[in-house]
């Protein structure tokens, strides 16, 4: 299992619906879960950590755990069936003993932010839905690769160019370390 959190919210561009996206550890990958708007107000609420006047539904949930002893140890995203996601709310006694409920993944992730709980998908999950995302390693690419232009001149880099062309043109691609067209014989 992958422990994700909350990237944020977004919109699909083409229908206009919100999308929770939970990103991995690493930040190389994202999942997104098309949700509708008041499953995302949800849990904007609960990012945003201000306390409402009077208690919204997760708040509420959240307190419902606490008075009866119940705590939220996770949440798990375990399957897709038919593009729709489905998801357990992992919950503890006091005693030790636990108990998983069924809950919508919307749900699950806006009690989870209420009540710090971890956010875990199975590996599988996350392979099937994700999207590539690395806007840092994307980030540092770009930045190296703007230093190296200004290292380099524009007539040192049309000379790569074409070194690189006749490499490319030869029939080993290149690889021939005496220069001498593949003829290695000694003599």
């Amino acid at each position: 299992m992958v422990e994700m959190r909350v990237a944020g919210i977004a919109l699909d561009a083409a229908s206009r619906s919100p999308i929770v996206l939970l990103r991995d550890p690493s930040g190389r990958r994202q999942v997104p879960i098309w949700i509708d708007q008041a499953q995302a107000q949800n849990i904007m609420a609960g990012l945003s950590e201000q306390t409402p006047p009077r208690p919204l539904s997760h708040d509420l949930m959240a307190q419902l755990l606490e008075v009866g002893g119940l705590s939220l140890e996770r949440v798990i995203i375990h399957t897709i069936e038919d593009s729709t996601f489905r998801a357990v709310l992992k919950l503890s006694h006091g005693d030790g003993d636990t108990v998983e409920l069924d809950a919508r993944p919307s749900d699950a992730i806006a009690l989870a932010v209420r009540t710090g709980s971890g956010i875990w998908m199975l590996e599988e999950v996350v392979a099937d839905a994700s999207i590539p995302v690395d806007a840092e390693a994307d980030a540092e690419d770009d930045a190296d690769f703007r230093r190296f232009l200004d290292q380099v001149s524009p007539a040192e880099l049309v000379r790569q160019i074409g070194r690189a062309r006749s490499e490319a043109a030869e029939p080993d691609g290149g690889n021939d370390p005496d220069g001498d067209g593949g003829a290695d014989n000694p003599g």
